[in-house]
């Protein structure tokens, strides 16, 4: 079946008791024993397994091709999952631009550990497979990355890891792509991270995250012993909204993609600005890699203006139907500086701005980013 069928579909059933054709919300913690103290029906304490969640799993399994999903709580304890996963003195490896928020979990969260970790540009594969240890574990893949939307090579990666030893797992973020456009686990990637919050949630109401796997592996199942155990589970109503989600989710990010492209090429055209960051456009130098890997570009891009942050911070300011918020995916496009939401140490230029591309009029978009704009010249 296709995309847009499994999306409806995967993983959901016709209640039994009541012929419903969705789900209930089920938000009991506890689920009855048998006489013989036997759980037959699958289903014993909500931290272990709830049906609103293994629905939700068996859907985002299905429709990034894979064996098995995990759910969890938000897209950064999918990545603290899996690096707790890794022993102590382990080496990971991840692209120089990867979310700020990994850079995070590795050097904050388990700092003391420890995991060693080298960032490095993944666009070169030379510098990649140079970085590479005989203590790596982890090769961490971001694509498109954020906030400079760089363009890894998947398949190329994969072989690398391959090349190195069964010891070395890939993982690949694909929040910004998503299974509507991108299919790692296809190129030989071995387990796909998403942030379920963005595109998968996509109207910017739950949190969530989900770790999908092609085959058995001792990193999943760490991963899942971190989301039982350690009780980063989300709750039956977030897995509930999630699947709601997911019913309009290739309709919702093909929408993006078209309006990312056409925002993409109106900005490149407009004389204020200095860069446009989007792997649509044949002047991306990841352009030809992700034409190749993906079967469409998104709804996410970034820029730099002529100026600095103030410059920068002036745009964002002026923009009246973007809206100023951290996130994406969702139905309203959004707008940020993104150095200044990473605080003092990001290493994001601060002249960039970012943008969610929602589900508006793309000439209602170009309008309001040129009126935001026009200062600049002025």
């Amino acid at each position: 079946m296709k995309i847009e069928t499994r999306a409806v579909h995967a993983g959901r059933h016709i209640d039994p008791a009541t012929g419903a054709v969705t789900q209930p919300i089920y938000l009991s913690t506890t689920f009855e024993r048998s006489p013989a103290g036997e759980y037959p029906l699958g289903y014993s304490y909500s931290r272990d397994n709830n049906p609103n969640r293994r629905a939700l799993e068996e859907c985002l399994a299905d429709l990034e091709g894979g064996k098995e999903a995990l759910a969890f709580s938000s897209g950064l304890a999918v990545a603290t999952a899996v690096v707790q996963g890794l022993q102590p003195g382990d080496h990971i490896l991840a692209p120089d631009d990867v979310y700020w928020g990994f850079r995070k979990v590795v050097g904050g969260v388990f700092e003391r550990w420890p995991v060693e970790a080298s960032y490095v540009d993944m666009t070169d594969l030379d510098a990649v497979r140079a970085a590479v240890r005989t203590n790596t574990r982890l090769i961490w893949v971001e694509t498109p990355s954020n906030p400079l939307m760089k363009i890894t090579d998947l398949e190329a990666i994969a072989k690398l890891a391959r090349a190195a030893g069964p010891h070395v797992m890939t993982v690949c973020d694909s929040t910004f792509a998503t299974p509507v456009l991108q299919r790692p686990l296809e190129l030989g990637i071995d387990l796909v991270a998403h942030s379920t919050t963005k595109y998968i949630g996509g109207h910017s109401d739950v949190i969530g995250g989900a770790l999908i796997t092609l085959y058995p592996n001792y990193l999943f199942e760490r991963a899942r012993q971190s989301q039982k155990y350690g009780g980063s589970v989300p709750s039956p109503f977030d897995c509930w909204l999630t699947l709601r989600g997911l019913d309009t989710f290739p309709y919702r990010v093909r929408a993006q993609s078209e309006n990312g492209m056409q925002v993409a090429r109106f900005l490149q055209a407009h004389p204020a600005v200095e860069t446009v960051h989007y792997p649509g456009v044949p002047e991306h130098p990841g352009h030809a890699i992700a034409a190749r890997q993906m079967s469409a570009f998104g709804g996410m891009l970034s820029f730099q203006v002529r100026g600095g942050r103030d410059t920068a911070m002036g745009v964002v300011a002026r923009c009246k139907l973007f809206i100023r918020a951290t996130s994406l995916g969702g139905g309203h496009s959004l707008v940020e500086h993104r150095a200044s939401m990473e605080g003092p140490d990001s290493k994001t230029p601060q002249n960039l701005i970012r943008l969610s591309i929602g589900l508006e009029h793309v000439d209602d978009l170009t309008e309001d980013l040129g009126q935001a704009l026009e200062a600049c010249n002025a």
